[in-house]
């Protein structure tokens, strides 16, 4: 056996990494892009050349070994490194402008309502970048970045900034929403004491803006409808619209959508007192720093120039 083949394959790797993700041979081999018997054979192949067992399978799906655990820890770190030598690889080749692919994660709570305009932004002033986006829960995004999984993310605060650069781009203020007949509809504006006793909603408590609005309830008397767990923004602007209860939506959601319908009334409260702060964060170790940083200039140039309410930093 040759050196070479004494060590395991960025694939192989891969492989493994995929498989302590999901933990099943099925998920991890369509995570890849490639069919499960060459990620069968590829972990095969790793544990061959390893001489350690790496995966058990059970009917409850595949669990990694303790040593298992260890090596895609590790593999992880491995994988993030090689990612950034392509992206200093990238960064050389960009100079002046940028190119190549670049993976932006994003909250559903946020991402819908901006992401159209800075997107056609960046496309018409560097057509040769590509953005890949998708969405998740801010526990989820940070942990992905992390991991590598994401080039950056546009996500609420807080976020575990440890291994991050994170910069604040703005607050965006929340809206207090409530039926067109509810009590409070013909205000102009509204203060936390109007809040007192009323049934508020919420999204789910894997997005920040739970813990938020929960934390709003306590501090101002209202009940928060444990019943009613909205699975996105619009869920909840539905139920308030049905008089099930009133609500906070950020502002970027209430620009794009609720002036399109007519069954409830957003309402701004008296000093912008309700508010969430928007950041844009990246791996601190990212070899795209500067990209990076054109990028979070054109969201800048967009928060200022097509939503009004934002509050920049």
């Amino acid at each position: 056996m040759s050196t070479q083949d004494r060590f395991p394959s960025l694939r192989q790797l891969q492989c493994l990494v995929a498989l302590d993700d999901v933990r099943h041979f099925g998920l991890a081999a369509e995570t890849l892009g490639v069919s499960q018997p060459s990620l069968s054979m590829q972990f095969s192949n790793l544990e061959a050349t390893l001489g350690i067992k790496l995966a058990e399978r059970g009917r409850s799906g595949v669990k990694l070994t303790p040593g298992g655990r260890e090596i895609a820890d590790r593999a992880r770190r491995i994988l993030v490194d090689v990612q950034e030598v392509c992206d200093l690889a990238v960064a050389a080749r960009a100079q002046d402008g940028l190119l190549g692919t670049l993976r932006l994660g994003t909250s559903p709570t946020l991402g819908p309502y901006i992401l159209p305009q800075i997107v056609k932004r960046l496309h018409r002033r560097y057509p040769d970048l590509k953005l890949y986006v998708r969405e998740g829960a801010p526990q989820e995004l940070n942990a992905d970045l992390i991991y590598g999984h994401h080039d950056l993310i546009l996500s609420p605060l807080p976020l575990t900034s440890g291994d991050l650069t994170v910069t604040r781009l703005f607050v965006e203020p929340l809206y207090l929403v409530v039926a067109k007949d509810h009590k409070l509809a013909g205000n102009s504006m509204v203060d936390a004491s109007d809040l007192s006793g009323l049934k508020v909603l919420a999204p789910s408590p894997q997005y920040l803006l739970y813990d938020q609005i929960k934390s709003i309830c306590a501090d101002v008397g209202a009940e928060l409808a444990h019943e009613y767990e909205g699975t996105s923004l619009d869920t909840i602007n539905y139920m308030v619209g049905m008089g099930l209860g009133v609500s906070f939506l950020p502002s970027l959601y209430v620009q794009a959508e609720i002036s399109k319908r007519g069954e409830v009334k957003a309402i701004p409260f008296k000093g912008q007192a309700v508010s969430r702060t928007i950041a844009i964060a990246w791996r601190k170790r990212s070899g795209i720093t500067r990209s990076l940083s054109m990028i979070t200039k054109v969201i800048r140039e967009v928060g200022k120039t097509e939503f009004v309410d934002l509050k920049h930093i």
